[in-house]
């Protein structure tokens, strides 16, 4: 049931503190999805973003640097959760965002790996702009 890790590397024009922001940050992260989360960030804070399609909490935070979060999609069954981890790293020209998300479902894989560029990656590479 459970598939293989989505890892994943994107590069921002931004430096790490506006996008661990715009990631962890209602207001930001309802600028750049269109939909208004609920973010409550700190460890053991909980959260839900996309119109309610995905809920979790907030595992672990190192700001700048590391967000980690427990995910539950809408359509999963109930009380199953993946693990999500954007790690930031400063480069010259911006920041790179890894991504490693596992856990999920694997009938979810094709769903999340093109999710993850068309409902993060890219509004936020035009938000950070």
């Amino acid at each position: 049931m459970i598939t293989a890790v989505i890892r994943q590397e994107v590069d921002f024009e931004a430096v790490p503190a506006r996008v661990y922001e715009a990631t962890t940050d209602s207001t930001h992260f309802s600028a750049f999805t269109g939909l208004p989360p609920t973010i409550h960030r700190e460890p053991g804070g909980t959260f839900t973003c996309f119109g309610g399609q995905i809920a979790g909490r907030v595992l672990d935070l190192v700001p700048e640097e590391r967000t980690v979060q427990a995910w539950h999609a809408s359509m999963w069954p109930e009380g199953h959760y993946s693990i999500v981890r954007f790690e930031l790293k400063k480069r010259a020209e911006g920041t790179r965002l890894t991504l490693e998300h596992s856990g999920f479902p694997k009938e979810s894989r094709v769903h999340l790996d093109g999710g993850w560029a068309r409902m993060y990656w890219e509004p936020l590479k035009k938000y950070l702009r």
